[in-house]
């Protein structure tokens, strides 16, 4: 019989580890988000300050940045209170709101990455048309449509599973993903399925324009030392934290349906947070350490900051 979903309380049962573990786990997580959270913010005010840094390319990795932050922010806190509380409890509106801003930091993720690859095929394969293409309109129009577009593109994902009534109060995780609550579904989900493979197949189609343009970028990039330089500096982090993300996410999603329950339960954990946690964590030491404008100003900031008042 369906339960009230108004009603639902879900039990989160993704920490089974004793007391003192979990006091361990804490001083982890906390530690993990107090960094995630500052390095992601020393590079947006790093470029915030700076009139020099003001360029598209700096103005998307803060993007990518902030949406670290938002990514981090909706499971960090929930995990700690977790980790210290006698009972791993969150009510089903909790619950499809910690989805509504994963799904969205997800999907601003893949779509910033996308435009962030378009704005390296104009610096690179359109040098002389560069300004004039990328303007301070077009950046803010690139911008807007990408969390227009994720948040429409969750909200969808979450109104569809809104409508499932639910028969079972257990989530096997440590946080709230659509696919472990449309499992707890006792009614026809064909609709959610058909969702799912619409978001598969319209991210795969990013995938392969991120691709396509990386293809003209290699070849545009051997015919001088200075696209080889541009594409060295701001397209291998672009590459590296495609990777990183999209490996991550698959780790969750392999898992999530077809990962059994014979794993470590800390080892489930660990696939099922990774995109959660690495992402919004390396993104900012990437791009801070192989973009040389940000690298320097950040250092000098450091260096000024260690010797003090004078």
């Amino acid at each position: 019989m369906a339960l009230n979903n108004s009603g639902v309380v879900f039990q989160l049962e993704g920490l089974n580890s004793s007391l003192t573990v979990r006091h361990v786990f804490f001083s982890l997580a906390l530690t993990s988000y107090a960094v995630t959270v500052a390095v992601n913010l020393t590079l947006v005010v790093t470029v915030g300050l700076h009139a020099a840094l003001h360029q598209p390319i700096y103005i998307f990795v803060c993007n990518l940045c902030v949406n670290g932050i938002c990514g981090a922010s909706c499971f960090y806190p929930k995990l700690l209170h977790d980790l210290l509380a006698p009972a791993h409890l969150i009510t089903y509106g909790g619950c499809l709101g910690q989805m509504f801003v994963i799904y969205t930091y997800v999907f601003c993720e893949f779509t910033s990455l996308t435009v962030m690859a378009y704005d390296r095929y104009v610096a690179i394969c359109q040098p002389l048309q560069y300004r004039a293409l990328m303007t301070a309109r077009r950046v803010a129009t690139l911008l807007l449509l990408t969390w227009t577009f994720s948040m429409l593109e969750a909200v969808a994902g979450i109104a569809l599973t809104a409508m499932l009534p639910v028969c079972s109060r257990r989530v096997r995780k440590m946080f709230c993903t659509n696919w472990e609550v449309v499992k707890l579904s006792c009614s026809d989900s064909t609709a959610n399925n058909i969702y799912g493979l619409a978001v598969t197949v319209s991210h795969l189609l990013q995938t392969a324009l991120i691709l396509v343009s990386y293809a003209h970028l290699v070849r545009a990039s051997i015919r001088s030392r200075s696209d080889r330089r541009k594409f060295v500096q701001t397209c291998v982090p672009h590459l590296l934290t495609l990777l990183v993300f999209t490996a991550s996410l698959l780790f969750d999603t392999m898992h999530s349906r077809y990962g059994g329950d014979d794993a470590p339960q800390q080892l489930r954990n660990a696939l099922a947070a990774e995109f959660l946690v690495v992402p919004p964590l390396v993104n900012p030491v990437i791009y801070g350490m192989n973009l040389q404008h940000i690298r320097t100003r950040i250092l000098r900031r450091v260096t000024a900051a260690g010797r003090g008042p004078e």
